[in-house]
């Protein structure tokens, strides 16, 4: 039998086949043969089972992915973990206040999304509460990432309507929602799809931040066509497997004059007749987007209050 995994915890995980949802283990083989993840199955992954004699379902196959979305473990360990795979795209929910969102994180989750080859939007959230300040960065932000061709989008997930008008975006295709916790990933699927009634959270007061509601990341149908898969709340999102100078590849705004630039391996930090550096200086690359650059090669992270660029 084949069939789709809608949710993973463990060795453990639920599979739909044919409208029925199978309780199945994996094989010790499959669980153990050196995998450089933290799971060896995600959900969206395709797969073989049996049903044994006993009435239990045991996995035997898990098919190539098509591609997937993958963090550093936040653990000590090398290790990664795979949040979803075989994906149509996958959005970020972003918020600027209740907790924020800082522009380092976006651009972690742009760069892993574009080395998989998954097409990223970006949901900006909770757009209700925010200051006649806050709205002006927001709308810079926004311009920020539209300019370079992500979409980007502004909700209420209270706002009926303004979710609604975003069903278009999901219909018929497999999506990842991820964010921090507390952005409010799970209150958008709800409005989205009110039949799901997924449990949401509350904001911790004392500082902002919201707390795990969703444990693992699980596979909802839409009635209109299509899938969404709701993932837990990241708190860090660590580049896997990427060279300092890969990095570049995955700004579509540097990958695209690259090439212009006098050495090959040009990281574009301070190497002489960088086309990106020139880029910068010009303003057809935006500082704000050069030095979250800088950042991610120095392992750093860049906040949205640093906005004013001098």
């Amino acid at each position: 039998m084949n069939g789709i995994v809608i949710k993973s915890s463990g060795s453990r995980c639920f599979v739909k086949s044919q409208d029925i949802i199978y309780d199945c283990v994996l094989k010790g083989k499959i669980r153990l043969e050196g995998r450089k993840t933290t799971n060896p199955i995600a959900v969206g992954d395709l797969v073989d089972f049996d049903l044994e004699e006993n009435g239990e379902a045991c996995i035997k196959k898990i098919h190539p992915r098509r591609n997937y979305i993958i963090r550093k473990s936040i653990n000590l360990s090398k290790q990664s973990q795979i949040i979803a795979s075989n994906l149509d795209q996958a959005v970020l929910i972003v918020t600027l206040v209740f907790p924020r969102t800082s522009l380092g994180f976006i651009d972690r989750f742009l760069i892993t999304a574009e080395a998989y080859q998954i097409p990223a939007k970006l949901i900006f959230n909770k757009c209700d509460l925010l200051s006649v300040e806050m709205k002006e960065i927001q709308t810079n932000i926004i311009n920020l990432y539209s300019q370079i061709g992500y979409e980007c989008f502004e909700v209420s997930s209270y706002d009926k309507a303004q979710v609604n008008a975003l069903t278009t975006l999901f219909k018929n295709k497999t999506t990842l929602i991820a964010g921090h916790s507390g952005v409010g990933k799970s209150t958008f699927v709800n409005a989205l799809e009110p039949n799901l009634d997924i449990k949401t959270g509350e904001i911790s007061s004392a500082h902002a931040k919201g707390k795990h509601t969703t444990t693992f990341a699980e596979l909802h149908q839409l009635s209109f066509g299509g899938s969404i898969i709701d993932s837990p709340g990241i708190k860090e999102l660590g580049l896997v497997d990427m060279k300092k100078e890969e990095v570049g590849h995955y700004f579509p705004e540097i990958r695209s004059r690259m090439n212009n630039c006098k050495f090959n391996n040009c990281i574009h930090v301070n190497e002489p007749k960088c086309e990106i550096i020139n880029a910068v200086e010009q303003g057809e690359i935006s500082k704000e987007r050069y030095i979250s650059y800088l950042g991610i090669l120095n392992g750093e992270e860049m906040d949205w209050k640093e906005w004013e660029i001098k």
